[in-house]
């Protein structure tokens, strides 16, 4: 099977993909994605794999558009309100909290302020809209109805069973 990474343009199409068949009596596997990026499997998955809508481009041109972010910590929400750039900004903040829970753009492990600012704001939009999914709710599953069987179901917003082939 094919992992697919939600973007901007495949978000539709997942939500509107049915549930897989099942036996009724039968428990259905956990769906591949529920593993943590990392490899450590200590039940609590910690990384999220995203694909950006744009991408983020760097100084030799190169376009990265594949990536991970971590759930953030109480420091990392915390540390941005000492920050100078948004003490004189308040709008800077999500840039901050960004460049720190964001641990991979395609080849760029090096993740700071200055790789965000230097990102679409289509990207930043969606990122700002990950990030809210991944730490309000702790997971990227979200419930949605068929809208052909009225059944329901959860997807992993992230990628996930449904959809591939």
């Amino acid at each position: 099977m094919r992992r697919r990474t939600v973007t901007a343009g495949n978000l539709d199409e997942i939500l509107q993909a049915t549930a897989p068949a099942t036996d009724a009596g039968a428990a259905s596997p956990p769906p591949p994605s529920a593993a943590p990026v990392s490899g450590q499997d200590h039940g609590l998955r910690t990384e999220f794999e995203f694909e950006l809508p744009r991408g983020y481009v760097d100084e030799a041109g190169t376009v990265h558009r594949h990536g991970t972010m971590r759930l953030a910590t109480a420091r990392d929400e915390l540390r941005p309100q000492i920050d100078l750039r948004v003490k004189e900004n308040p709008a800077y903040l999500s840039v901050v909290l960004l460049s720190q829970v964001i641990t991979r753009i395609g080849t760029v492990t090096d993740v700071h302020a200055g790789v965000v600012e230097r990102m679409y704001a289509t990207d930043v939009a969606f990122l700002q809209d990950f990030y809210r999914r991944v730490n309000s709710e702790g997971h990227t599953r979200a419930a949605v109805t068929c809208p052909h069987c009225e059944g329901g179901f959860e997807v992993d917003l992230s990628g996930g069973r449904l959809g591939e082939s």
